[in-house]
């Protein structure tokens, strides 16, 4: 279980999961916190908040906790095993309802701030699980199972940025709707293992403006869903889709969008290209600021733990 705490609150015996600055500050994550050293390091930096595992060593408050006291030896493999059933089972209740929305049914906007927020939960809880989890997709799955990862990292970055409740859950429903236009797009092409056609690259191009058409026929979906659905793929300089606007025209939402969209993009496993590590999307992402908002790129960094930035 992971608990935020401010950095002059840490001591030894603490597990440190990750400290919100750039890992060229302090690059260590996952780790007990045992010498002065480290603990010199830390309060050094620029962080004002550290992440500590309360299951694999002190509380918030010095004491051993009960999750830590009563952790079983295979408390990972298990973990892992329940977050992948979590996962599954989100990906199906995505999918029945992002079918429905494609099919012209009715949309279940309840049930999806549900599933929403269940999945916020998952990646709250086990953040780096959760990532490797998603990494690996079958190709009938990798739309929804992207669509979960983008929406768990969304709410772990709105809560990083300190985003009010109301809007954090309302991203989480954004992530999962955002890709909803490649459900229009034939699958022959979308998993096309080969270099795509200009005319396929056309297609899948129009996916944004595709979803973001379909979804405005329903009224429940709120702007911000609209928003990010429509808008994903723009970046700051103006060389993005569907609109090419830039920076001054993107709310912070969308700039958020962006950087979990194509941070999980880079690091899955896709039939065209290898998986990315994540310091390597991150270190990427950070180089171009002229696309990316850099500060959204370090909080992303900061919650998904083993992560750091370099």
């Amino acid at each position: 279980m992971l608990v935020k705490i401010q950095k002059q609150r840490i001591r030894k015996g603490m597990f440190i999961e990750s400290v919100a600055c750039p890992s060229r500050e302090f690059a260590r994550r996952r780790f007990i916190l045992a010498s002065d050293k480290d603990l010199a390091a830390i309060l050094a930096t620029s962080a004002t908040e550290v992440s500590i595992n309360i299951a694999l060593g002190l509380d918030e408050n010095g004491a051993q906790s009960r999750a830590g006291s009563q952790a079983a030896p295979h408390a990972e493999p298990q973990r892992a095993q329940a977050v992948r059933g979590e996962i599954d089972q989100a990906a199906i209740t995505l999918r029945a309802n992002l079918r429905e929305i494609v099919g012209a049914g009715t949309l279940d906007m309840a049930g999806l701030s549900r599933a929403a927020d269940d999945n916020a939960r998952t990646w709250s809880d086990s953040a780096v699980i959760a990532l490797e989890v998603t990494r690996l997709k079958t190709k009938d799955e990798t739309t929804y199972v992207h669509s979960l990862a983008v929406s768990g990292m969304m709410t772990l970055l709105a809560r990083a940025l300190e985003l009010d409740d109301e809007t954090t859950g309302l991203l989480g429903v954004a992530g999962m709707l955002h890709d909803i236009g490649k459900l229009l797009i034939p699958n022959e092409i979308l998993t096309k293992p080969g270099a795509l056609t200009d005319a396929e690259r056309e297609i899948i191009r129009n996916h944004p403006e595709a979803g973001y058409q379909l979804l405005k026929t329903y009224p429940e979906i709120p702007q911000v869903a609209l928003d990010i659905c429509r808008l994903h793929h723009e970046v700051l300089d103006g060389s993005g889709y569907p609109l090419g606007l830039k920076q001054k025209d993107l709310s912070a939402t969308v700039r958020l969008s962006t950087v979990c969209d194509v941070f999980e993009a880079l690091t899955s496993v896709r039939p065209y290209k290898r998986p990315w590590t994540s310091t390597e999307a991150l270190d990427w992402m950070f180089a171009r600021p002229h696309l990316f908002d850099r500060k959204m790129v370090i909080r992303l960094g900061s919650v998904l733990v083993d992560a750091p930035i370099v």
